[in-house]
């Protein structure tokens, strides 16, 4: 049974990894509302070195839809301000000579709904994952059935206990979606 145990392990990390991917996709679908992950993805040439924009700055929100991005060294001003109108971010950055201030306007209705298809797609991708993180523990549990080191009940076991697990990760990937729908749709 240890080997079984193993299998459930792994089956279960390929299914947290795909929950961690989720949220991280999810993160990065803009709401309206100001979030420092946004700009996570966004580097800048600091003295000929691309650097993530939240090593080379202070990112604070003062407001719910207000973003401010104040660099360290004055003269990357310009250089941030560029990189975050080159992104595909959708905001334009305005500079006041020490900071660089993002507002986020309220997305239209059309806009909160295209973003919640996004969000489902994040979702079923997920658990696209998670099934496949359960073929893939189903088959090596039949792989040790095939070998002889697990009668055939075992298996049925086995595969009853894969199943209990990734049902639990479709449902924490369902709540997850179910919480960002009701975020993005929040006006």
């Amino acid at each position: 049974m240890a080997e079984v145990d193993d299998i459930l392990k792994e089956a279960e990390e390929r299914m947290k990894k795909a929950l961690v991917s989720l949220q991280n996709g999810f993160a990065n679908v803009r709401t309206g509302r100001a979030n420092a992950k946004l700009l996570d993805h966004i580097t800048v040439d600091y003295y000929g070195v691309p650097t993530p924009i939240n090593q080379t700055a202070a990112i604070k929100i003062p407001e719910a839809h207000l973003m401010t991005i104040t660099p360290w060294d004055k003269g990357m001003l310009t250089p941030i301000q560029r990189a975050i109108s080159e992104s595909n971010l959708g905001i334009t950055p305005s500079n006041d000579g020490t900071c660089v201030r993002l507002a986020f306007p309220q997305p239209t209705k059309e806009r909160r709904e295209e973003l919640v298809k996004t969000c489902k797609e994040y979702a079923e991708e997920a658990r696209v994952a998670v099934r496949g993180a359960r073929q893939k523990a189903n088959a090596a549990v039949a792989d040790l059935v095939k070998s002889s080191d697990l009668p055939e009940d075992d298996q049925r076991r086995a595969e009853g206990r894969v199943q209990k697990l990734t049902d639990s990760y479709i449902a924490k990937v369902d709540e997850a979606f179910k919480a960002k729908e009701a975020e993005v749709m929040e006006i």
